[in-house]
């Protein structure tokens, strides 16, 4: 079913002080029987691609998890010379365990910190110290008061919201707490980007909101990320994975195709930013990035 189109977002309700949109990427580190120089590989990757930063994922909420992410946003920062970004989960810290990780942080010199409230692991039992990213984000403001605190957004909703008003009033309690940036969960029909940000802007929520976008690179995590996340498959990202499922290489190439298109799209809407998952496939980030970068170069003030 296809939506309006919403274009009620445009240049007036964007934050005045961003002349153009950020572009920014997601890695995570590597899996824990990997070898660490695989994460090298991936960032060498990513040579030339000028993020504004890099975003390191975290695991469950080991502090094995924490020392990863530390030490890779450490490596982007002082060997890289690129601002990263560190994921922080709430469900399974304490006070300390937040503390601890906060000094990491420091001696890794990150710009930011995304605040989350992780997803459920069913082997383990909450701490409850940290229900919600929202009570995670106002303990780092407290601590951290320069800080910048980011936050993640759903355009489609949270699977476990039960109206996407409830989901926006929750995010603004996000940006109350302290959270200066959002960035969306992923999504594939820019149309339901667009009616999100125009109910949360409605809500009063100012700070900058970058779209979240991951490429089609294969039919299996396709299903299973969009499953997760309770995003839909619209009906071209479906005729793709019917037509080439069994064509890995034609798939990941009309997926590029179409990541690039949803980036055009949002960025002639002049969205705040774009964060591209990169799945640690530094040679599909690349080409999406030689398909976009002008666009970002661009002047970005409508033509009088």
């Amino acid at each position: 079913m296809h939506h309006p189109m919403h274009t009620r977002f445009d240049y007036e309700k964007r934050n005045q002080h961003e002349t153009r949109p950020h572009f920014t990427l997601e890695v995570f580190p590597p899996k824990r029987n990997a070898s660490v120089g695989t994460i090298y590989d991936t960032l060498d990757g990513l040579t030339g691609l000028k993020p504004d930063f890099i975003s390191v994922t975290y695991g469950t909420g080991l502090s094995a998890d924490r020392t990863a992410t530390a030490r890779i946003a450490h490596t982007i920062h002082h060997e890289y010379g690129i601002n990263a970004v560190a994921h922080l989960t709430a469900q399974y810290l304490t006070a300390d365990d937040v503390d601890e990780a906060l000094a990491m942080f420091d001696d890794a010199h990150v710009s930011g910190i995304l605040a989350l409230r992780g997803d459920r692991n069913p082997d383990r039992e909450p701490v409850n110290v940290f229900t919600h990213a929202s009570d995670l984000t106002a303990y780092i403001r407290q601590r951290r008061p320069d800080l910048e605190i980011l936050g993640a957004c759903y355009p489609e909703k949270h699977p476990q919201a039960s109206t996407l008003q409830e989901d926006v009033d929750n995010l603004k309690r996000k940006v109350d707490a302290g959270a200066t940036r959002l960035i969306s969960q992923l999504f594939y029909d820019n149309d339901d980007y667009y009616r999100f940000l125009d109910l949360a802007r409605d809500a009063g929520i100012t700070v900058p909101i970058e779209a979240g976008i991951m490429p089609v690179t294969n039919a299996k995590s396709v299903r299973r990320m969009t499953s997760m996340c309770a995003s839909r498959v619209p009906a071209p990202v479906e005729q793709m994975l019917t037509r080439w499922s069994d064509d890995p290489a034609t798939l990941q190439q009309a997926g590029i195709i179409y990541a690039s298109q949803q980036i055009a799209d949002l960025v002639a809407h002049g969205v705040d930013g774009i964060h591209l998952y990169t799945m640690n496939r530094p040679a599909v980030a690349r080409r999406i990035w030689t398909n976009v970068q002008d666009l970002f170069t661009a002047d970005q003030q409508p033509q009088a």
